[in-house]
């Protein structure tokens, strides 16, 4: 099996542990990573590192993220999303498409976001979601988000007193949905909450590429993995040489590129100063 990348459709139900489980199995290594995990109820891509492709999973960590999600509006829940408890109701059926788009918009651009309580985010060592399960109190912090795109998709429905909206929505990595949805319906008086999230982008991979849990898995190689993430370069033998013996390489190129030589991936690169490092030099047959 080829080192590289597997872009997965995660289904609803299933753990990011489940998925590199799974790939474990089928793919007969243990070597396998993931760029960020999704919750259980979410579903959407989930980026796994296979072998080799593990060292391209650190270039996806930060990157912009992109999600379908649909919030309901007039009820808070104590994890900000269905599978939560219910904490109040309050009737959403007055509140115009208007008065929701103005709400979003308060929540677009660069914002300053408090995590669900639920989150992942470590406190004194230990999960938020785990010290919420025992029952304690948990304050995080606010921190520095951007969401770039964050539109009602079709129109909203009524159901009950509730108001559902679909959404998309485009922001930078660590933005939680759940929050926005509990950010939207506080500000408009009614409370909120997330019942389905999708994510359908991660950086320059897109959801149309992934393949199902049960399908034949197939790996995306590392050249193709690396040319979707960077710009590409290509050098001479001599100067792979060079790059696997630790020295610098004056070359022409953006920041951060990927290099080949003879159509093998060989390294990404990183510009200091006047020259290019490697940042990641992949094995090859050169001594």
């Amino acid at each position: 099996m080829p080192s590289g990348l597997v872009l997965l459709d995660k289904p609803k139900g299933f753990t990011s542990h489940d998925a590199v489980a799974k790939l474990r199995r089928v793919l007969g290594t243990r070597k396998i990573g993931h760029s960020g995990t999704l919750d259980p109820m979410a579903t959407g891509l989930l980026v796994l590192g296979v072998d080799a492709g593990t060292k391209l999973l650190q270039f996806l960590v930060g990157v912009d993220k992109q999600y379908m999600a649909t919030i309901r509006l007039g009820r808070t829940t104590t994890t900000d999303d269905a599978e939560g408890e219910p904490l109040s109701d309050a009737s959403a059926a007055h509140l115009s498409r208007d008065q929701i788009t103005a709400g979003i918009a308060k929540l677009t651009g660069d914002i300053l976001q408090s995590p669900s309580k639920v989150s992942a985010i470590k406190v004194d060592g230990k999960r938020a979601y785990d010290l919420v399960r025992e029952g304690k109190e948990v304050e995080l912090k606010a921190r520095p988000v951007r969401v770039s795109r964050f539109e009602v998709q079709g129109e909203p429905r009524i159901i009950e007193d509730f108001i559902d909206i679909d959404v998309i929505v485009d922001c930078s990595s660590g933005t939680y949905i759940r929050a926005l949805a509990r950010d939207l319906g506080e500000d408009l008086g009614v409370g909120g909450h997330l019942t389905a999230l999708r994510r359908t982008r991660v950086g320059q991979y897109e959801i149309a590429n992934a393949q199902q849990v049960d399908s034949t898995i197939q790996v995306l190689d590392l050249g193709g993995a690396a040319r979707a993430i960077f710009p590409e370069v290509e050098i001479t033998l001599e100067q792979e040489r060079d790059l696997i013996h630790g020295k610098r390489l004056r070359i022409d190129g953006p920041e951060r590129v990927c290099a080949f030589s003879q159509q093998r991936l060989v390294a990404i690169l990183e510009r200091s100063g006047s020259e290019y490092k490697s940042v990641v030099v992949f094995p090859g047959e050169l001594a």
